[in-house]
């Protein structure tokens, strides 16, 4: 297949965005074999090609993190929270992630699935050619590895490829509260072994936080992790500053998520290790937050910055990535450059993917074609879907 006339946003390069005008991409079977400008076609791929018009083309945005599997929903903690409750005082009620885990246990996995695919659906409509999918809804052994089941599902049913993350390490079931490191010992390690060695995990992730668990708990974790050979990653620096965000550093963690009370210290350690900050603006909005992620920190000191949609049924009830990027750009003061990055380039680093995220000979063909001229236009409408055609493994 040839692509012709198209703006290509490569992201990758010396120049913003990567752009290259008037151009073309040469792809063969699922690999991206050249891309450049239309003039400078090699002879081995010259043909009429399929003209885009103009239209611009971008490498396919990947949603970094998710909980899309999940059973029921939360609308009421949102009628909660328009009378004034917070998030920890929703969690001390009963509410919270211990309500998700009720609804999730009851839920077969056809259930499971059916709720999971309206979201991976509404992601694929903007173009998504990776999700990412945690698990953390059961907190036990069984429903935490039916949860990774269903998530390796979608796969076998949409054009998408699922990256799965184990996070038992969420909350604290209600029967263990004052009880977290016998859950740890009892039920969460060995979720963990066994969806290891059913190869249903490709990364490790926790929630540190003080309604959840502390350093020296995720510290466990992450052992364990790395006993079984695989990354970790963490939802750190949430609600305040747990010290999350360096112990994920010190791990060479893919990525620290939600990382809003991080520090400039905390900004170094990450650059320090190549772990990516996630930044996630649809939790920030839903909980009505005000401290925002340290942008200017992770820009002085080179931190990677991906944006994520957490697409979940309390904190942040979003499958949009476009209004992840939009969001990105009005809450978090990114530029346009620098949210497209985070939902492509950056986005597949925090899941450890380098065959994807630009648009370059040997990697993925995996691409969006939008009704836009310039990149910009991406983060800058609301509510709004110009994808004109996705390509997945050069077919599309």
């Amino acid at each position: 297949m040839l692509l012709t006339n198209a703006t290509v946003a490569t992201m990758q390069g010396g120049t913003a965005y990567g752009l290259i005008d008037r151009a073309a991409i040469a792809l063969k079977k699922d690999v991206i074999q050249w891309v450049g400008p239309m003039d400078q076609v090699p002879a081995a791929f010259a043909g009429p090609g399929d003209d885009l018009e103009g239209r611009l083309v971008t490498p396919a945005p990947i949603d970094c993190h998710t909980h899309i599997v999940h059973g029921g929903n939360r609308a009421g903690e949102f009628e909660m929270r328009l009378g004034g409750a917070t998030y920890e005082e929703i969690a001390k009620a009963g509410g919270g992630i211990v309500s998700t885990v009720r609804a999730t246990r009851a839920e077969d996995e056809d259930g499971l699935l059916k709720g999971a695919l309206r979201f991976a659906d509404a992601l694929i409509a903007e173009g998504v050619s990776v999700i990412e999918v945690k698990s953390g809804y059961g907190l036990d052994i069984e429903t935490e590895l039916k949860m990774l089941h269903v998530a390796r599902r979608i796969a076998d049913l949409r054009a998408v490829r699922i990256r799965t993350s184990f996070l038992g390490a969420h909350a604290i079931p209600e029967d263990m509260t004052d009880r977290p490191d016998t859950y740890l010992t009892e039920i969460c390690l060995p979720a963990l072994k066994q969806a290891a060695a059913q190869r249903l995990v490709d990364a490790v992730d926790g929630f540190c936080e003080r309604i959840a668990f502390d350093t020296a708990q995720i510290e466990r974790l992450f052992k364990q992790a790395r006993a079984l050979g695989l990354p970790v990653k963490l939802h750190a620096e949430q609600l305040s500053h747990s010290g999350g965000t360096r112990l994920a550093a010190r791990h060479g963690a893919l990525s620290a998520d939600h990382v809003d009370y991080a520090t400039d210290e905390d900004a170094a350690a990450l650059a320090e290790a190549g772990s990516v900050a996630v930044l996630l603006p649809g939790a920030f909005y839903t909980l009505h937050e005000t401290q925002a992620p340290p942008v200017a920190a992770f820009r002085k000191h080179g931190v990677p910055m991906a944006l994520a949609t957490d697409c979940n049924p309390g904190s942040s009830p979003m499958a949009s990535i476009l209004l992840a990027m939009n969001m990105g750009c009005t809450l978090f003061g990114l530029t346009a450059e620098e949210a497209l990055a985070g939902v492509t380039r950056h986005a597949a680093q925090a899941l450890g993917l380098e065959d994807c995220g630009v648009i370059a000979p040997g990697k993925r063909a995996d691409l969006a074609v939008w009704d836009a001229e310039r990149p910009a236009e991406l983060p800058y409408r609301i509510g709004f879907n110009p994808l004109h055609r996705r390509i997945f493994g050069g077919v599309g």
